[in-house]
């Protein structure tokens, strides 16, 4: 078995080095990784696992999980990877509830300029959700097309918050490129975890979701629906960049009239969720914190990935520092941020696409009010079936004590309420999580 990955291993750096010439990988075959120039100047960076767990089951191929992050400008490579679902958690210590127990996990940096991924020049950041997905293709293209072992292995891409309409473009990008017979790959499904698929109905929902939580009053809730039915109007004239503005102008507000609740978890304020770390973990993306997922006695992630993760790698420019020009990312797509998604998820259902949507009950950025609000916009034909169905409650517990989730499903598309959970869903319920990561993918394990 540990011949066969490293074979593996050995086709993707083949590959990666035919492309620009730098990757690298472990020893033993359980990791590669490398650079794509993904265009002239334009620099993307991936990091796959091979899992440990890996069944030979011929009904159910083993799967693939793209972990794409959010922000944009969140490093998939760092956040996701070390913070939340890799092997490894920052302190390099075994994480029981890595995703490696049901699929293989292939994170990738992007767009360009976030994380370990760079560009030689400012104009080649993306400006567009569209790009960024053009962008991603182009790296599948050069990974797969060649590997027949990655072409059997099933593709889910994963995302998170601002992920999310990364991951939507991806797909209706990558089935195109598969149509036409430029890339070969089986697309499994898209999952949409806290998802800024329609930042109109998310902002929207939070004065209302607050006022309920009795975290603002009558006051608050006036002026926040004032500014969010502003931000509902930009974004019908258009006026994409405005309502960026907008939208930071409002998350301010609603910081005044409630004490300065926590966006990812309106539990909590924000200077005491213990799932965020503060000062040297901030990372300032265009008017937003993007925050990184520590405890208070772990190293900044910074350090990490700028030092041993660094060095372990090799193949990073001298001159390339992570995350170092995330922050041109954010204001590069500032004209696309408020821009909505929806019809990109209509397409994907039409076309067969399994399509899951999980959202974390305490969220606020992303509230479940918000997702609940674009699903009903749908104009998948089976919308109406699908909201008439009672839902499932899910279970940590063998003996079915202590309701950890909610699933409802219909068809090609699902939708998880996992309970307990704020914004980093996999790190606020990391059981349930993974059930519901092995149900989607259909892992064998």
């Amino acid at each position: 078995m540990k011949g066969l990955i490293y074979l593996c291993v050995l086709a993707f750096l083949s590959i990666v080095a035919s492309a620009e010439n730098t990757s690298g990988g472990t020893a033993d075959g359980s990791e590669a990784w490398g650079y794509i120039e993904v265009r002239p100047g334009a620099h993307m960076f991936w990091w796959l696992y091979k899992s440990p767990s890996r069944v030979k089951d011929p009904s159910k191929p083993w799967p693939t999980i793209l972990w794409l992050q959010g922000g944009p400008g969140g490093s998939g490579v760092g956040f996701g990877n070390f913070g939340e679902i890799g092997p490894l958690d920052v302190n390099l210590k075994p994480r029981n509830s890595t995703w490696l127990q049901k699929a293989d996990l292939l994170f990738v940096d992007g767009p360009v300029g976030t994380g370990y991924s760079y560009v030689d020049d400012n104009s080649l950041f993306v400006q567009t959700d569209v790009e960024a997905a053009t962008d991603l293709t182009t790296l599948l293209k050069e990974l797969y097309n060649v590997n027949t072992a990655l072409q059997n292995s099933p593709l889910y891409v994963f995302a998170e918050s601002y992920g999310g309409k990364f991951a939507v473009t991806l797909g209706v990008s990558a089935l195109q490129a598969i149509e036409k017979g430029e890339l070969k790959l089986q697309l499994g499904g898209v999952a949409l975890g806290d998802s800024w698929i329609s930042p109109e109905d998310f902002v929207l929902s939070w004065g209302p979701l607050l006022k309920d939580v009795s975290r603002i009053d009558d006051v608050g809730l006036s002026k926040s629906n004032s500014l969010a039915l502003q931000i509902q109007k930009q974004i019908a004239d258009g006026q994409y960049t405005a309502a960026t503005e907008s939208w930071g102008d409002l998350e301010g507000l609603i910081s005044v009239h409630s004490n300065n609740v926590d966006f990812y978890n309106f539990m909590l304020d924000e200077d005491n969720d213990p799932n965020i770390a503060t000062t040297n973990t901030l990372r300032r993306l265009g008017k937003k914190n993007y925050r990184v997922l520590l405890d208070a006695d772990t190293v900044d992630l910074d350090t990490l990935m700028n030092g041993p993760i660094k060095q372990k790698l090799k193949i990073i420019p001298a001159n390339v520092t992570w995350g170092g020009q995330s922050g041109y990312v954010f204001s590069s797509m500032v004209n696309d941020f408020m821009r909505p998604r929806i019809a990109e998820v209509d397409e994907l259902l039409s076309k067969g696409v399994n399509v899951t949507v999980y959202n974390g009950q305490i969220d606020l950025i992303c509230a479940t009010k918000g997702t609940e609000a674009w699903i009903n916009k749908l104009k998948w034909d089976g919308l109406s079936a699908y909201l008439n169905l009672d839902r499932t409650p899910l279970y940590c517990r063998e003996d079915g004590v202590g309701t950890k989730a909610f699933l409802r499903s219909y068809k090609n598309f699902a939708f998880y309420w996992i309970l307990g959970a704020g914004h980093f869903v996999p790190v606020d319920q990391p059981c349930v999580s993974l059930k519901m990561v092995g149900s989607v993918v259909n892992s064998p394990a």
